[in-house]
Parts: C-alpha cells; structure tokens; sequence
C-alpha cells in the first residue's frame, strides 16, 4: 500500500510537471494563430506605406522626400514584427536619403523615430507635454548616413498595448478627430500596435437596446456624462452628468470610424468593448425572469438611487449571451471585421456574489461565449487590476477558475499594476495565460512628476526571460496621459527592447534629444530627478495627495489627533530636488526658447514648491493643534500665498491652464443646453467628481486633481482660505473647530464654481524662466 501510494505521488508529480509546459505550448500555437489571422486582416502594404507617409508629413513636413517606407513580409525579420533602417542608395542628390521597411505602418513609423531619436537627437512628446523638438535633426540632404548594413530592430514581444478604460474619461473625452490625429500618430510613432478603442460605444448600444425594446428615454437614466462615461460603462455609476444628446451619440460614433480606420490604415489592431453585463434599469420590467441583481453603492454620498447601485445581468442567464452576441455583431456592422480582441471587465470592482471556484468559472464561460457567439474567432482581453484592488477575494483558487474558464489562448491580461505590484509574479505566471506587462503609473490623470524608471527599465524583461514566462506584449495603462514625458517614452522603448536598459546612459541621451544640445546643469539636475524623483519604491500607489489640490477633509483638533494627521506621498528628500531645481534654472540661459525645456522648468519648480506647501500646511495644522494663533495666521497665509504664487507660474505655460479644458468641452456642443452640461461635467470631474450633500463632500472629491492655473487661484484657494478661517476663529473663540460648519460654507462655493460659466485664459503668459527664478529666490535662497 505505502509503495503504491510513493507511486501515485510521483506520479502526481510527472503530470504537473509536464502538465504546465503543455499549456505553454498550447497557448503558444493559440496566440500564433491568433496573430496570423489578425495579420490577414490588416490593410494592404500600400495603404500601409501611404499612411505612415502621413505621419510623417505632419510631423516633419520638410523632409517629407528625404525617406522612404516599404512594408515586408515577417519573413524578412524572422518571422517576427520588425524594422529596418537603411541608407537609401542613390545616384543623384535628390530624392530619398533613408529607407525604412517595416511589417506593418507602425513599425515603420516605430522605425521613423528610432532613426530620428538616435541618429538626428530629435525628440517627439505630446504637445502638452512640449511637443516635438526637431531643430537638431539636419536640413534634407544631410541626414546621417548608418554603417554597412543598417539597422535591424525587432519585437521581443509582439504587442505594445495602450490605455486605460478610464483614460477615455480623464483625457480623451473632449477629443476632435484633429486631437485624435496626433494621438494615433503619436501611438505610432512609439510602436503602439494594440490599442483600446472605446470612443463612440453609446451610440452602438443604444441601437443594441432598441432591438431589445428599450427606448431611448431609458436610456436617459443609464448612460453618465460626457466626463463619467467610463464609470457607467463599468457599472459604477448610472445617470451622473447625463443624460448624453443624440448629438453627442452620433458626434462620437463618427469619431470612432475616423479613429479606427487610422489605426487600420497603419496596421493597428484595435481593442473593442465587449458586454459585461451591465444593463438598464427598464431591462428588469421587459425580462422580469431574467437574473438581474442590484449592486452595492459605488462612492456616492448618500446612495441616491438616481446614480447609485447599478443593475447588473448575472453571465449564467441566456439573456447576457444574447446581448453579448448583438452587440458585438452591431459593432462589426458598423466597423467591419477589424479585430478578435474585446475587451471585458465584469468583475472589475464588482466582485461576484460568491467565492465559489466553480461558480466562477462558469460565469467567466459565459462572458467569454458572450463575445465568441459574436466573434467566433474572439479573444477576451481582461484587466488584471482586480487581482491586485480586490486580492482579498481573489486568490489562487478564484483567479485560477476566472483565468481558465475559457477555451486555451482565448484570453489575454493585463497585468496592470506591473510597475509597481505585479500578478504574474505571484500567480504562476497567471496559470497559463498569456499576458501583457502594463505600467499604470498615474492615477485620476493627476499632473506630478512621479515614475520608477529602474523597473521600467528591467521589468518587462525579467517577466519576459524568466521560466515559464506567458508574457506576450507591454503596454501603457495609466488613467490619464499629458505628463511625465520622460516615463512614456522609456515604456514605449521597451516594446523593441530586449535587454534591460542602462538608465545612466539613457537618460543623457534623453536629455539632449528632450532639448536639442547637451547642457551640463540640466544633465546633472537629470542625475538628481531619476535618483529622486523618478525612484518611488516605496510601493505605494501613487495619486497626488498634495493639500494644495487635495485640501484634508478633516478636523485637526487635538481631539481627534490620535487618528492621524493625513499624509501627502512624498518619497525623496525634498532639498536635493530643490538642488536640481537650481540646476535647471542654471541651464536656462542656454534653452531659451525650447517649449520642452520651458514645459519641464514648470513643471519641475511646481513640484518643488507644492512639496514645500505640504510642509508649510503640516505647520499650519500643528500650529492650530498648539493653540497658537499668530503661527496659524502666518503659515496659513504662506500656504496661500503659494497657491497663487504656483498659479502665476502655471500661467506662464499653455499645457497648465484650466481654459483650455474648459475650451475644448464647449467648443464640442452645439446649442445652449449641450455647452451648459459639457462644462459642468468638465469642471466637475476635475474638482468633487461625484456627489455631495450639505454637510460631506464627495468620496472622490479632488481623485482628479489638476495643477492647472485657473483652478488654484479660484478654486483651491478660496477653498484652503475659508477653512484656515474656520480655524482661526475657533482659537479665537476658544471653541473647538466645526468641520461641519466649514463643509456647509465651502461645499455651495463648490457647487457654484461647478455650475459656473466664467472665462479663463487660454494663452499663456508671463515669462516662465523668469517667474521661476524668483520663485526660487522668493521660497529657496
């Protein structure tokens, strides 16, 4: 008995052994296939050659003749996604000078930048973030020539994945399709070859929900605003900043088409949304048998049924495939058969109602046959982010369930959080399915200078050397983007990188690219932000908690002392950012002139002087605490003092202003109702966000802070200086502080700024070098 029991074990032992690489493999050969048939659906290499001409047009119209673009089989390149580089062999003076193949539009776009980052020291961020620097690439006929041989760059992974589900919200909601042009530009001029592509998806389940007998009045109540659609899609909210016009449904399915076709054009493969259960309300007096639940609140106030509480189709009932499958057909209606990959987040923050392993995946099948009833060739792509948000639910035995309830290789994850938390670490490589290593980095679309460029640099490269490895891409998946220029391009890089990245070196080579000539104050005050600024390892999950934007919600009196003073993260020594500061400043006189340099002096000095706020704040509140009032009065009034000093700073750069987001929102309405509602949804979302009663602020008030001038000086402001005021008094008055009181004065200023309809600017002015040298003199020296 003992012998056959020895026997049985090993035999155990044998299976799982052979049991996971056969997974592998299986997975391996599901995902070739998978890119083989999404090959066979791109655009002709014609129209691929033609589109990436276009983006070279509008990014350097001067040397539109200097290059020429040919696709190639992947024959060329190993079978892999590749590009190469060459010097174009010419016989006149005229004409091409480098020649750039590629096996699709991006990669030749991909190829496009790395000649001109590497070989001209140019350098290409969004706009916001300063835009282009392109004054040291050579006049057309002088472009650097390369070795024998060229240049041959391939993809250690094959996709490069980008945004967020949110970053439709936090950034993109007010795009035109001339906004968009320079994002899908910019997508592929990083190698971006999978990208999210939610803009538009109203207008298609409206007409899903037609079929089903719901009207469009129904739907008044279901979908959020403009600013909070992200949220309605996930089940959060319903109704919030709504409802939407049907000028707005059809303005963004037209969007849409422009946008997906783009992505076609240079051989993108867009990501589609998917059903993931969510449904209105009506749903459950048309279908009264049908499994629908009501779920928990969401972040209101006082769980108001108007947004709160969302009804949810449970994935077992026949119903959710029935839905699932009419939407997806209605897409590929609209758009044609672009793609196999659908996005799906059922359980992101909604977890299921039980822990049961098998209930679980049987829900997961459903979802999946949702899609595939559609799209018999679908493939699931899911967040990963509730392995990590809701980890007290969904261990091993529940991930294991979700992850394996579809057929093999008909699912991909996203491990969201990689910079910072990865899953694939801790969940054996997500039980054999294939995923992509995703940087999150910022949350609510926050600006702060803010990164960890050490595991950018080796994370997607440990994941994807080590045993066992299911990694099949990286991708980019913050909540919003315009910041930090300097984390996206290295994330970008690593999509061709197959070895880890020397960050000393690379970031002298970014320096005089982001600038155009080599500064030794600036490379040094560089050396300073990546060992400061640019190491958070402390593993938070950064969201800027500075007090100027994110003012406590708390009463600091010595009563209620023992629950803790609220902490803003701070993760350096703030002196040897200051240092840097002084550096930057040194290096002035040399880049006046340079929008990117400009851009970073900005945002470098607001850095340095909004850390200095929090310490002033903290002295501020002890001060109180003290009894104090003279040392209240004067820490409070520096505290303000700050706040329009850094106003006056923002002011002095176009990419800081609260105007042009106000601008943007409006400028998208076509009549007095549509202008009133985009700009409260836009001056909402960025401010309480979410509900508020007369005594409690939002639970999300300030989750999308902006450091915007505009903001500070008429909303932070005001704000920071009632409830100093509060405070004062009640040392006056030997009283203990009304947190209450404070939240009845503030909260209808607040409301009011919302509803509010006033001008701000839209044009930078001031002189930014200038305003940041005497900031510095003012607060430094």
């Amino acid at each position: 008995m003992l012998k056959l029991k020895l026997l049985l074990f090993q035999l155990l032992i044998l299976i799982l052994t052979f049991s996971f690489p056969l997974a592998l493999c299986n997975h391996h050969e599901a995902i070739q296939s998978l890119l083989h048939r999404l090959d066979s659906k791109r655009a002709l290499p014609s129209v691929q050659e033609s589109a990436a001409k276009g983006v070279l047009k509008r990014l350097l119209p001067t040397h539109f003749s200097s290059f020429e673009f040919i696709i190639v089989s992947k024959d060329a390149c190993g079978g892999d996604s590749c590009f190469i580089i060459n010097n174009y062999n010419k016989s006149s003076q005229k004409g091409p000078e480098i020649i750039i193949r590629g096996t699709t539009g991006v990669e030749i776009a991909s190829g496009l930048h790395w000649y001109l980052k590497y070989w001209c020291g140019a350098h290409v961020s969004w706009d916001k973030t300063g835009g282009i620097q392109t004054t040291s690439i050579p006049k057309p006929g002088s472009l650097p020539l390369l070795k024998d041989g060229g240049v041959k760059i391939k993809r250690p992974v094959p996709w490069n994945y980008y945004q967020n589900v949110v970053t439709s919200s936090y950034s993109f909601v007010w795009w035109d399709w001339e906004r968009w042009e320079k994002e899908v530009d910019w997508m592929a001029l990083q190698g971006v070859n999978l990208p999210l592509a939610f803009t538009g998806q109203e207008a298609i389940w409206q007409k899903v929900f037609k079929d089903f007998n719901i009207s469009s009045e129904d739907l008044n109540s279901f979908f959020g605003g403009p600013a909070f659609l992200a949220w309605a899609r996930m089940g959060n909210l319903h109704g919030w900043g709504g409802p939407l016009s049907q000028n707005w449904l059809d303005q963004q399915l037209v969007l849409q088409k422009q946008i997906i076709s783009r992505m076609l054009e240079l051989g993108m493969t867009p990501v589609l949304p998917s059903f993931s259960g969510n449904v209105p309300a009506a749903l459950t007096k048309i279908f009264p048998s049908a499994k629908i639940t009501r779920l928990g609140d969401w972040n209101t106030v006082d769980a108001d049924p108007r947004w709160c509480c969302t009804y949810l189709l449970d994935p077992s009932d026949p119903l959710f495939v029935e839905i699932g499958e009419a939407f997806i057909r209605k897409q590929i209606k609209e758009y044609g058969d672009v793609t196999d990959i659908y996005n799906c987040d059922t359980f992101n923050e909604n977890s299921p109602p039980t822990s049961d392993p098998a209930y679980i995946s049987t829900l997961g099948a459903a979802v999946y046959q949702g899609i595939s009833k559609g799209d018999k060739d679908a493939v699931w792509l899911m967040q990963g982010w509730l392995f990590y948000s809701d980890s007290s639910f969904w261990k091993p035995p529940q991930m294991k369930a979700l992850l394996q309830s579809v057929p093999s290789g008909k699912m991909i994850v996203l491990d969201l959080f990689a910079d910072v938390k990865p899953i694939w670490k801790t969940s054996f490589q997500f039980y054999g399915t294939p995923y992509i290593w995703c940087m999150l980095h910022n949350f609510g679309g926050n600006i702060e200078m803010y990164g960890v460029l050490d595991a950018i640099a080796s994370g997607p490269v440990d994941a994807r050397v080590s045993e066992n490895s299911t990694m099949v891409g990286v991708g980019m998946c913050m909540e919003g983007i315009e910041h930090n220029p300097i984390v996206y391009e290295l994330m970008s890089e690593m999509a061709f990188r197959d070895e880890k990245v020397k960050i000393n070196e690379w970031l002298k080579s970014y320096s005089h690219r982001r600038y155009g000539k080599a500064i030794h104050e600036v490379d040094a005050a560089w050396e300073i932000l990546y060992h400061t600024i640019y190491n958070s390892t402390d593993g938070i999950a950064d969201h800027n908690h500075d007090y100027i934007v994110m003012l406590p919600d708390w009463d600091p009196s010595a009563a209620v002392k023992s629950a803790g003073m609220p902490q803003a993260h701070l993760w350096y020594p703030p002196e040897d950012v200051i240092k840097a500061l002084q550096l930057f400043l040194a290096g002035g006189k040399n880049l006046k002139g340079s929008l990117t340099y400009r851009y970073d002096l900005v945002d470098l000095t607001r850095q340095v002087l909004s850390k200095f706020a929090n310490q002033v704040y903290i002295k501020a509140i002890t001060s109180f605490q003290k009894k104090n009032i003279d040392a209240l009065q004067l820490n409070s009034h520096m505290f303000l003092e700050l706040i329009k000093d850094i106003d006056l700073l923002l002011a002095s750069d176009d990419n800081f202003l609260l105007g042009t987001w106000l601008q943007s929102a409006k400028k998208l309405a076509v009549n007095p109702s549509e202008l009133k509602q985009y700009e409260w949804n836009a001056r909402t979302q960025v401010t309480m966000w979410f509900d508020t009663n007369e005594t409690t602020q939002s639970k999300l008030h300030d989750y999308a802070n902006k450091f915007w001038s505009g903001i500070l000086e008429n909303y932070y402001l005001p704000r920071a200086s009632t409830y100093f005021s509060h405070l004062s008094e009640s040392l006056k008055q030997n009283e203990k502080f009304n947190l209450t009181e404070w939240r009845k004065e503030w909260i209808p200023m607040s409301n009011k700024w919302q509803e509010g309809s006033e001008l701000y600017p839209v044009k930078a002015k001031g002189d930014a070098l200038t305003i940041s040298q005497a900031l510095y003199k003012k607060y430094f020296s």
